[in-house]
């Protein structure tokens, strides 16, 4: 059980949390959500013992085993298995006792290391720690490669199947969707479902916390408030909450109204003094409540198009990919590019990571050449694009006024400004306000925005061009839930066109009523909608890790000279494993048998002596028959005990390879 009793926390001049309290019980799934900023990262930091309380108490099980993501990004040369087994903590513990029982030269401490070893899973770790690599969409050939050979983003892939591979009974999964696709999401879903620990998720992905979380935590204000059920449960009871608060602050607002307008009246007739003093009095008890300020309260919204040309785009036998550069030839990611885009059409784009969707919408909007092929653009089309990189391209010594002054002037010197845009320096302000960029806010370096702010810039710049097409590449990356609600709604409403890809599947549902699949450098139509498309990723991911053991087990292994030292070692260390495992039994039960006939021969010698002494008959054939039992439990136990030496002696010839 997790428990904080009162707990006030401080980061800084920030309180964090104040008076906190929380009971959580062993085995819940718990999502825990809070506006960006209100210090959800420091309550997972507080639990991992890396901060502490100011005031109050935090309760852990002392015995309990804590995994979570590390947040660095690794420039480890391990291969990518090696780096994931070594999250095992529990693993690597065992290894460490058995190399430090080696140098001691320690055969007992040797043989329990062994054994930790075995109950530790060591023989199947590499297999475990490759699921879980080809679960988060790694590839057979990328399961032993360099951990810095990979990018960011897969790099914490990698630290996350690291926290997967480590046995735990609390796992604290900070923002784990961030850097997957939707393939690897659902699995990680599938995961999460069957992990029998305890689990803390941070998510702002709505569909990610109702597949894998039965309880949510707010954090708001500094306090904690627990709700029963998933997020979209919490959602609605939320929603009902605060209604009724509103309602009880309306009809308080309404008695003190009613109060003040009696004592105004009658304060001054002394026939009715008293009575306005009496009210007076409970005025000033009343506890008064506060108005209902939640953070649902960001809207925006796309202006509608001008124009709707029809189609919008067309592309016939398109290659898409990277042109050459320098001696290196141009790359093909996709082929065979046949489409049109419609007015009015709302498409998402599936696929995994790496199959060319960001190629497609950064031809699509002209910012890759099409490398064959012919694409043709509507008259009057304006397309609004978000990036996946758009971000870090934000100037970040630049204001936001500036970056929308700088869109500005360059609109109007290319003669492109979209009619009704404003123009003047007030017009931007109250623009941007909408924004949440009001006042002093809209003169800070874009330097000093958190994620989420740049990603509102980004969004504000796209609605002041007035598209008429959008194309939006994984915009929710940092936006928190509030505003990738008012993303949905934007785009719910909006009268254009759109083309989205994204890993949100509330998002995707609510936005989009046709996707198309890249796949295999094709693109082509999905029939289904969203639940199809996860079953579809389901049963894919299913035929290929069949594939992939299939292949495990037809592989031969490659001869020693083919082989690395690395290599060698590694599958020498593999098989001293698997043969401790198989020893250890025999060897518990040899030195069993022989603390057994220890204890026999030494009562057989007292029984000896015991019978060469007695002088009573009787006595005399007491000790007889105790020494005939003696001597028949004594066969047996030195039969056994020659059948298992007879046993390990085979196994270690086996292993040898000796006839």
């Amino acid at each position: 059980m997790i428990t904080l009793r009162a707990v006030t926390l401080r980061r800084g001049d920030k309180v964090v949390l104040e008076g906190a309290n929380l009971t959580l019980h062993a085995g819940e799934k718990v999502g825990l959500v809070g506006r960006n900023g209100a210090g959800k990262s420091s309550l997972f930091a507080l639990l991992r013992g890396e901060l502490h309380e100011d005031q109050g108490q935090v309760e852990l099980p002392r015995h309990w085993r804590i995994a979570h993501v590390a947040q660095d990004m690794p420039a480890s040369d391990a291969p990518a298995t090696d780096f994931v087994v070594a999250g095992d903590t529990r693993l690597t513990s065992a290894w460490q006792a058995l190399a430090e029982a080696q140098a001691r030269n320690e055969p007992e401490a040797i043989a329990l290391a062994h054994a930790a070893l075995s109950d530790a899973g060591a023989h199947d770790a590499q297999a475990r720690a490759q699921a879980l690599l080809m679960g988060l969409g790694f590839g057979p050939d990328e399961l032993q490669r360099p951990v810095s050979s990979f990018s960011g983003g897969w790099r914490m892939r990698l630290q996350l199947a690291r926290a997967l591979m480590c046995p735990s009974d609390l796992l604290l999964l900070d923002e784990p969707t961030n850097h997957l696709d939707l393939d690897a999401l659902v699995w990680l879903e599938s995961w999460l479902q069957r992990y029998s620990g305890t689990l803390m998720v941070i998510s702002h992905d709505r569909a990610f916390l109702d597949a894998t979380t039965r309880v949510t935590v707010l954090l708001e204000g500094g306090r904690l408030s627990r709700w029963s059920g998933s997020y979209s449960r919490f959602e609605e009871m939320r929603a009902q909450q605060l209604a009724q608060q509103q309602a009880a602050y309306q009809r308080q607002q309404e008695r003190m109204a009613h109060l003040l307008r009696f004592i105004e009246r009658f304060r001054a007739k002394a026939t009715k003094a008293r009575q306005a003093q009496s009210r007076l009095k409970a005025l000033a008890r009343m506890e008064r409540l506060a108005p209902v300020l939640t953070a649902n309260d960001f809207t925006f919204a796309f202006a509608a198009p001008d124009a709707l040309p029809n189609p919008m785009l067309s592309l016939q036998d398109g290659v898409a990919g990277y042109p050459a550069a320098g001696r290196e030839p141009p790359r093909e990611v996709l082929r065979d590019l046949c489409l049109s885009v419609l007015p009015g059409q709302r498409i998402g784009i599936l696929g995994a990571n790496g199959q060319g969707k960001s190629t497609l919408v950064k031809t699509l909007v002209g910012t890759l050449p099409l490398l064959a092929g012919r694409l043709l653009s509507g008259r009057g089309l304006r397309i609004g694009y978000f990036a996946q990189q758009e971000l870090d391209v934000l100037r970040a010594d630049e204001t936001a006024l500036q970056h929308l002054q700088r869109l500005a002037y360059q609109a109007e010197a290319a003669g492109t400004v979209a009619p009704g845009a404003p123009m003047r320096e007030q017009d931007w302000r109250d623009f941007l306000g909408g924004f949440g960029f009001s006042g002093a806010a809209a003169q800070r370096p874009v330097g000093t925005f958190s994620g989420g702010e740049k990603a509102r810039l980004v969004l504000a710049l796209l609605v002041w061009q007035r598209p008429n097409l959008l194309v939006l590449d994984e915009p929710t990356n940092h936006l928190d839930l509030v505003t990738r609600e008012a993303l949905a709604m934007a785009l719910t409403t909006f009268e254009g066109t759109v083309l989205l890809v994204s890993h949100d599947r509330a998002l995707l549902g609510a936005v989009c009523d046709q996707f198309w699949w890249v796949d295999e450098g094709r693109l082509q139509p999905f029939d289904g909608d969203l639940d199809d498309y996860q079953r579809h990723l389901r049963e894919r991911a299913r035929q290929r890790r069949e594939a992939w053991a299939m292949r495990q087990r037809s592989n031969t292994m490659p001869t020693a000279a083919a082989r690395s030292p690395q290599q060698r070692r590694r599958e020498q260390a593999q098989r001293r494993q698997q043969l401790a495992a198989r020893l250890r039994p025999y060897q518990l039960e040899q030195q069993a048998l022989e603390q057994r006939l220890a204890q026999l021969h030494e009562e057989q010698a007292a029984l000896h002596a015991a019978w060469t002494d007695a002088r009573a008959p009787a006595a005399l054939a007491e000790a007889g028959r105790r020494l005939k039992a003696l001597q028949a439990e004594l066969d047996q136990v030195e039969a056994r005990w020659l059948e298992v030496a007879q046993q390990l002696e085979a196994l270690q010839q086996a292993a040898d390879g000796t006839p």
